[in-house]
């Protein structure tokens, strides 16, 4: 019989979190207002998420707020200023 966990891990091991992605749930619904407000613009926008950044971004803001997942510049996160999302536009067009 193997020294492995159930499934061949190693049991004395302690287990790393990924570095994104993880965040702690909302249960307390504190942002379920923005929650509810981004899934129902994905529903009425047929799933294109990009017709609803507006509200993704608010509920990043608010899961940000709430301590919900760490602060971090919302750049990072594909969120720029809009002026210069409509320069990137523009030399994308002009280029093609």
């Amino acid at each position: 019989m193997s020294a492995g966990g159930a499934f061949g891990g190693n049991r004395g091991a302690r287990p790393v979190p990924p570095e994104k992605g993880i965040f702690p749930l909302d249960h307390l619904h504190q942002c379920d207002l923005e929650k509810k407000d981004y899934l129902g613009c994905l529903k009425s926008a047929g799933h294109q998420s990009e017709k609803c950044r507006l509200f993704s971004k608010k509920y990043l803001e608010c899961r940000m707020a709430k301590n919900l997942m760490a602060k971090q510049d919302l750049a990072e996160l594909g969120f720029r200023e809009e002026r210069e999302l409509e320069i990137s536009r523009k030399e994308n067009v002009s280029e093609n």
